[in-house]
């Protein structure tokens, strides 16, 4: 798969099939339309395009600085590269680019940029200034344009999956891990840097990694502890991992700390990727360390429990 961080960097010269959104978590709904987008580009034998945004359009629009992503921009151009696609463009999403009129998207960009032939999109897909447009507008330019096909994903087929990005979300937000997997189809995954943390794990005979996450809009799952895996120094790795402000040692600051399970070494300043499982509990205030220490063993005797399916 081929990615473009311009229109200007397209370079592709047939006509080609082309699907647009934001895909957010690429999840089992957007993969309904990017499977249509494959066999219709395949039958028609051209290239197949996805053409996404980044930043999100809130972030720009509405200046919302809390916007939560499920993937950063990395993380969606991989998932969507496993998706057998043959191109992916990520449009630098800006105020200027909003005001466009639909009749300046689709003619400047789409057929004369992309060379768009068929345009494979959700029945509820809106763009244009003000989102003034949808697919009517696109059917209107066939008269203009008799080689454009556009092609509507009907809300039988996308409701038939009854998954959203809003829902995963929601999930998430609740802490509800195996739920967002169910939506999503992939381990829901927090990618960062190992930082130097207070140690605390340590003095418990439960030393962790605490992951420093740079992007401020990637979607944090509610406070508790999870089953995670990771993939460390090329073998897979379990353990758990505590998100949360740890309030038994009288912590302010939310952490994402993880214990390895089996594993000995050192992480910092390496950069992992822990994906979720499952949910073990939620974070909770003990009256004592040692009441906290039995916690965290039943935390461990859980976890392990739980992953011998994976033996």
């Amino acid at each position: 798969m081929k990615v473009y961080h311009s229109i200007e960097t397209f370079d592709v010269q047939s006509p080609v099939a082309i699907t647009i959104g934001t895909f957010d978590g690429v999840h089992l709904g957007h993969k309904e339309i990017l499977n249509q987008l494959k066999e219709i580009a395949k039958q028609a034998k051209l290239p197949s395009v996805v053409l996404t945004f980044f930043p999100h359009p809130r972030m720009v629009l509405d200046q919302i600085q809390d916007v939560k992503m499920l993937n950063t921009i990395e993380e969606r151009i991989e998932i969507l590269s496993r998706c057998g696609i043959d191109h992916v463009i990520v449009y630098p999403f800006s105020k200027e680019f909003s005001q466009l009129t639909a009749s300046e998207y689709i003619e400047g960009i789409l057929l004369e940029k992309i060379k768009a032939q068929k345009i494979i999109i959700g029945y509820d897909h809106r763009f244009g200034k003000n989102r003034e447009a949808g697919i009517e507008t696109l059917l209107d330019f066939k008269k203009k344009y008799p080689a454009l096909e556009v092609i509507e994903i009907p809300v039988q087929l996308l409701n038939s999956t009854a998954v959203s990005s809003t829902k995963t979300r929601q999930a998430l937000q609740e802490g509800n891990v195996s739920l967002a997997n169910e939506f999503l189809g992939y381990a829901y995954m927090l990618s960062g840097t190992v930082v130097q943390g207070k140690g605390i794990g340590k003095t418990l005979g439960y030393p962790t990694a605490n992951l420093h996450i740079a992007e401020s809009y990637k979607l944090i799952p509610a406070n508790g502890i999870y089953v995670v895996q990771c993939e460390i120094e090329g073998a897979k790795t379990f353990g758990m991992t505590s998100i949360g402000n740890n309030p038994t040692v009288g912590g302010t600051e939310r952490t994402i700390e993880t214990f390895f399970l089996d594993f000995a070494g050192d992480l910092y300043g390496k950069t992992l990727r822990i994906e979720f499982l499952e949910k073990i509990r939620e974070e909770a205030e003990f009256d004592s360390i040692e009441s906290l220490q039995k916690a965290i063993h039943k935390d461990e005797i859980f976890a392990r429990n739980y992953l011998k399916q994976y033996a």
